[in-house]
């Protein structure tokens, strides 16, 4: 990987920016080339499919900017109250539409934040004030984790879908 010298003279915010960006944008390369069908195939007995990682990714960047910044409460917001429940696929979700919510949510969590310093305490979390900080290397944590996911599902679908001899 090349390092762009603009984050190297970034400040940490626009560091940690660039590091969950990166990992935004992988984790919805998982789903470059994908059919609806190989989107949503289980290849593990939880509900984690590709298209459910992206749904979920959607729902953490909602949490943690809508809910924790915002202080919005979840049902309001529509979204489910145990995280677990975020990789539930629906028949009206397809990679077009889970694709085009998580660009929204991610554009919205950058909007959210834009003005929020690393040290401000986010009150609106269920485990108590913590500052903007933590909540972007929480965010790293599970976007970079959830892509390793996905780079392994990704890897199985297609294998599986190769054509033989």
């Amino acid at each position: 990987m090349t390092l762009d010298p603009a984050v190297l003279a970034a400040d940490e915010k626009a560091m940690l920016e660039a590091f969950i960006d990166e990992h935004r944008a992988g984790l919805r390369a998982c789903l470059d080339g994908l059919t609806e069908e190989q989107a949503r195939r289980r290849l593990v007995p939880s509900a984690t499919t590709l298209l459910g990682l992206v749904k979920h990714a959607t729902f953490v960047e909602r949490v943690w900017s809508e809910e924790a910044v915002l202080r919005r409460d979840r049902v309001d917001l529509g979204l489910p109250a145990a995280a677990e429940d975020s990789f539930v696929l629906t028949a009206d979700d397809t990679v077009a539409s889970v694709l085009a919510e998580h660009a929204a949510a991610c554009d919205a969590a950058r909007s959210i934040c834009a003005d929020v310093g690393l040290d401000q305490l986010v009150l609106g979390n269920r485990r108590g004030p913590l500052p903007l900080r933590w909540v972007w290397l929480h965010l790293l944590r599970e976007l970079a984790q959830h892509e390793g996911h996905a780079d392994i599902l990704r890897e199985q679908v297609l294998a599986a879908d190769a054509p033989t001899g």
